[in-house]
């Protein structure tokens, strides 16, 4: 004889990149068993990848597993409030030392996606030549050596152009031959390359500031938003 089924709750949020509603379940029991495992690895690559699988199952497939990261991340903290609890415990360490750690209590609800004003995919670099950029996503950013800060930006720029376009064409990026893509981006002048940076810095971003005080000093500051993985430890 079959067992009876569980029903699920349903809910709807909105995709951040796109604005797409989009219905999405609570993790359950088999999900947080994938994510203990992953933390077990200690990798952080193994607990992303694990996000991003829970998150698309979730939401019934309905968002692609290689989405933007600011989506993955976003849609995750509504999974997880409606999953675990609406308020996630962090220990913080605060700015004014560096090293003191203080709990803090943040309200997963009321943390927002959010987009810089005049940010644009559309850069133009002169007149006529542009380029059109794609958000990071977990496979673009997972393997990057983040400890050399000047290759995995120059990485992480490249893996984000999408279109190179001029006055009377435009260049997919997989029709791109990785030599003319390094040649096109080293021949930059500073101010062009800037823009670059500035897409980067004005990009959608998952935010909620929290205000830490040190017990020890009463220096009360704000502190910015969290890493996702850390959001993974959280109770």
């Amino acid at each position: 004889m079959a067992l009876p089924q569980l029903s699920t709750s349903k809910y709807e949020l909105t995709l951040p990149s796109t604005g797409q509603k989009v219905e999405y379940r609570p993790f359950l029991v088999k999900e947080e068993k994938t994510l203990m495992i992953a933390q077990q690895t200690g990798k952080e690559s193994d607990m992303i990848r694990a996000v991003q699988n829970i998150v698309s199952a979730c939401t019934f497939e309905a968002v692609s597993k290689n989405m933007p990261l600011f989506d993955l991340e976003y849609v995750f903290l509504q999974l997880r409030s409606k999953s675990v609890g609406e308020v996630a415990k962090l220990k913080v360490k605060c700015p004014d030392d560096g090293e003191t750690e203080v709990e803090v209590d943040v309200p997963l609800e009321e943390i927002n996606c959010v987009k810089e004003v005049g940010h644009d995919t559309k850069i133009a670099l002169t007149d006529t030549i542009g380029i059109i950029m794609k958000y990071p996503t977990v496979d673009m950013m997972i393997g990057i050596d983040t400890k050399d800060e000047a290759a995995s930006t120059f990485k992480i720029i490249k893996s984000c152009v999408d279109q190179i376009y001029d006055a009377d064409n435009v260049y997919v990026r997989n029709d791109m031959e990785e030599k003319d893509l390094d040649d096109f981006i080293d021949s930059m002048s500073h101010e062009q390359f800037e823009k670059l940076s500035e897409f980067f810095d004005t990009m959608p971003k998952v935010k909620y500031p929290v205000k830490v005080k040190n017990p020890n000093t009463g220096v009360e500051l704000r502190k910015k938003h969290q890493h996702l993985t850390k959001l993974l430890e959280t109770k």
